[in-house]
């Protein structure tokens, strides 16, 4: 937000903060006491009266330095004057940057498979890190940079398990400086490949920032007059509801001991007891096309619903069938030479409850990789069979927002931390079995933790298509009531988007239980699902198109 102060107008009423209020979100003409100049839009006229100015004790504002700080023991007028100020002010920072005009794009993918001397590295993605001492194929961040008028943001996707928001926001410091992209208009998700390295890793953490940045730098070095369009697919047959309604008495007890529960992830393939799949999936693979204004392929980004494939061979790192979708997209989209600056990108919609595995039937075992290249096959032809009817357009509106939203973090019931403790008792000289050490260590943690957490909502829209980002492995009737409610159509979900903070099921998945549920697994209030949900909608009608 770029900030000029100017001279009250001479013939400006002297009038109370409370009236003037009113007035602060309405489009006005220059001449009062601040112009706030939105990336896109038509400047937004402010007047504050001095009995504000003089309330103002917010830090951090854009023009902080234009008002005078409170007094020790403001007044209660004054402590009004700043509420509402607050209020207003963080309303106009919300407004999405959001601008029309010919587009521009640049798309990068940059190498981050851990380097000689980092060999071997923990993979992640099961209870107990299992080394790598080398990559069966390459790991990337790929970056695509869209610029509209004076609009212009990233979207970065990033083969990792996932990766916290501190390292995305480092990450996303970098590329600012190095671009002027604006921090809130980057977004940057894992694909959630269970073989990839921890990226908190200590060695491998430094290197993975600057190749994250570095791939928003090169992406946006490479801006150039572009065309855009949209599509979308439908590939079911690789989807499967990995949790599963059982028979009572059927299912386990989970980590702390406690029976009753519902639904079981993963369960026993072809078991007399499975009763069905507690929920749905979503086969829409969701489709966006860069080419050069001259009709030359410069980016295609896909997303698609199915949690990763795995099956790679034991001791090497792999981008799984996200990789593998991004060079078998190249090679129908973009072959031979003009191939050799196509970034093909898959990212990871709504997931969360969704893997490749049928589990009414004993399927044959595969050789390793095998099944990562049929599932990426199938949904290459898909995607380039939609692609080839997509109309392109040299020019749309961008718009982007974002907003950060505290959650409640859950906490262990009094039964749980005792169960917890006792389980951390020597008991005969055996050692804990991974999975229960880690939900005990997870509860006490929790216990002992922080009560809140705030995570990072975003919104865009380029034209007529939109998509919402979320710090969650999330299920996929969420996806699809995002997809229903939407003001903007199509639109889809990119998961673990600016964090990874654990699974994100329904209150009513909660009731089911279930690996997803419990709590280390879990670690948001219950009611998670709802609110982010309401929050997204509320992002998606402030970048819809201005009427």
């Amino acid at each position: 937000m770029n900030v000029t102060t100017l001279p009250r107008s001479a013939t400006e009423p002297q009038t109370t903060c409370e009236t003037e209020v009113s007035r602060w979100l309405k489009p006005a003409p220059r001449g009062a006491g601040f112009i706030l100049r939105r990336a896109s839009a038509r400047p937004w006229s402010l007047y504050i009266p001095p009995s504000c100015r003089a309330a103002n004790t917010a830090r951090g504002w854009p023009f902080q330095a234009s008002l005078r700080r409170a007094s020790a023991r403001p007044s209660a007028a004054a402590n009004f004057c700043n509420s509402m100020l607050a209020v207003a002010l963080a309303m106009l920072w919300a407004v999405p940057a959001q601008a029309q005009g010919p587009i521009r794009a640049g798309a990068f993918a940059a190498d981050i498979t851990p380097q000689a001397h980092m060999w071997p590295i923990s993979r992640v993605g099961n209870f107990e890190p299992s080394p790598a001492t080398g990559a069966h194929d390459p790991l990337s961040a790929r970056a695509l940079v869209l610029e509209a008028g004076r609009t212009k943001l990233a979207i970065v996707i990033i083969d990792s398990v996932g990766v916290s928001a501190p390292i995305l926001d480092e990450a996303k410091r970098l590329a600012s400086a190095a671009t002027g992209i604006p921090v809130e208009r980057i977004l940057m998700a894992a694909t959630h490949t269970h073989s990839a390295p921890a990226a908190g890793n200590d060695v491998y953490r430094p290197f993975l920032i600057a190749r994250i940045a570095d791939a928003v730098k090169q992406a946006a070095s490479r801006l150039q007059p572009a065309e855009i369009g949209w599509g979308s697919a439908q590939v079911p047959e690789h989807l499967f509801n990995r949790r599963w309604l059982m028979k009572e008495g059927s299912i386990p007890p989970n980590p702390f001991g406690e029976r009753g529960e519902k639904a079981r992830m993963n369960p026993p393939r072809g078991s007399p007891d499975l009763i069905g799949p507690a929920g749905p999936t979503d086969p829409e693979v969701s489709i966006v096309s860069v080419r050069s204004a001259a009709g030359r392929p410069l980016a295609l980004l896909a997303n698609y619903s199915l949690h990763y494939v795995g099956y790679i061979p034991a001791g090497q790192v792999s981008a799984d069938y996200f990789g593998e979708f991004a060079r078998q997209i190249r090679d129908r989209v973009a072959p031979g030479e003009a191939g050799s600056d196509f970034v093909g990108i898959l990212s990871n919609g709504t997931s969360g409850d969704v893997n490749n595995t049928n589990w009414k039937v004993q399927d044959k075992e595969l050789p390793p990789f095998v099944k990562v290249r049929q599932v990426a096959a199938r949904v290459a032809d898909a995607v380039f069979a939609s692609y080839q009817t997509i109309k392109h357009q040299s020019k749309a509106d961008l718009a982007m927002a974002e907003k950060e939203l505290t959650l409640r973090l859950r906490k262990p019931t009094e039964a749980q931390l005792k169960f917890a403790r006792a389980a951390l008792e020597p008991k005969d000289g055996k050692a804990l079995p991974a999975r229960d050490r880690f939900y005990v260590n997870s509860a006490i943690r929790m216990a002992e933790g922080p009560d809140t957490i705030a995570v990072k909502l975003q919104a865009l829209r380029v034209g007529n298509f939109g998509l919402v980002a979320i710090p969650f492995e999330v299920f996929t009737e969420i996806g699809l009531e995002i997809k229903k409610r939407s003001p903007i159509k199509p639109v889809f979900t990119i998961e673990l988007a600016n964090g990874a903070n654990g699974y994100l099921p329904t209150p009513e998945q909660h009731a089911l239980g279930g690996y997803e549920t419990w709590l280390g697994t879990n670690r948001v209030e219950i009611e998670a699902s709802r609110k982010i949900t309401e929050t997204l909608l509320d992002l998606l009608r402030a970048v819809s198109p201005r009427q």
